[in-house]
């Protein structure tokens, strides 16, 4: 399945939640129209799929208490490569880290208002992340504990296919995570676009989905240094 086009209209949300959040989610949304409206619910993500094959969808919402947690962000992004927002509990951090890392582009906890979680869905509706500093720091601190003496020679064969522009581009990107694309693309000075073009051979030669999975790789690997 290929990633859903943005338009136009109104951002389509697809929502991905048990059937009495959903009811709530649903409405939230509907409540921002024209800005926002509910492409489709489902609570499975079999079913979610099938929905969007004949309903497009902008944005996906995944509701990290549903049955398949940070797994179903795993399942969508893997099908789909839309943009998504995990919504989830307070305590669970490492849930959220869990679908950040999975693929999400960003994740609001059900403590926060709800005028910040239709923000949210427009920010990563644009590309944006969406992930405090503290939930930020936390995933790089724990990435930092897994050091290795050696990088694996799969890892190092993945690493020594970048090209140099690829190699600078990530180094620019690990200089600061939640810079806008424009910015980095400045840094380097590229377009927006040929920056977009980078990243997505980036991701597929390193296997990563994100941009903050990439910032995770470039530290743990060593890539911060351009040369």
């Amino acid at each position: 399945m290929q990633p859903t086009s943005v338009t136009s209209g109104p951002i389509r949300v697809q929502v991905v939640a048990q059937p009495i959040v959903a009811w709530g989610l649903e409405r939230l949304i509907e409540s921002a129209h024209p800005r926002l409206c509910v492409a489709g619910s489902s609570e499975y993500i079999k079913d979610c799929l099938e929905q969007l094959q004949k309903n497009p969808a902008d944005v996906a919402l995944v509701d990290l208490d549903n049955e398949a947690g940070e797994e179903a962000v795993s399942q969508l992004f893997a099908m789909t490569h839309m943009h998504i927002l995990a919504i989830g509990s307070t305590h669970k951090t490492a849930q959220q880290d869990s679908a950040v890392l999975a693929g999400a582009r960003g994740v609001i906890e059900k403590r926060e208002s709800p005028a910040l979680l239709l923000k949210a869905l427009e920010k990563v509706h644009e590309g944006e992340l969406w992930v405090g500093r503290v939930a930020t720091s936390r995933i790089f601190s724990e990435l930092a504990r897994q050091k290795t003496a050696k990088v694996p020679s799969p890892e190092a064969g993945r690493i020594a296919s970048l090209t140099p522009r690829e190699r600078q581009a990530i180094a620019a990107l690990a200089s600061d995570a939640t810079a806008p694309g424009k910015v980095i693309a400045a840094r380097l000075h590229i377009s927006e676009h040929t920056l977009r073009n980078h990243l997505t051979v980036i991701y597929s030669k390193l296997g990563v989905p994100n941009r903050l999975a990439l910032y995770a790789y470039a530290r743990q690997h060593g890539l911060t240094d351009p040369d």
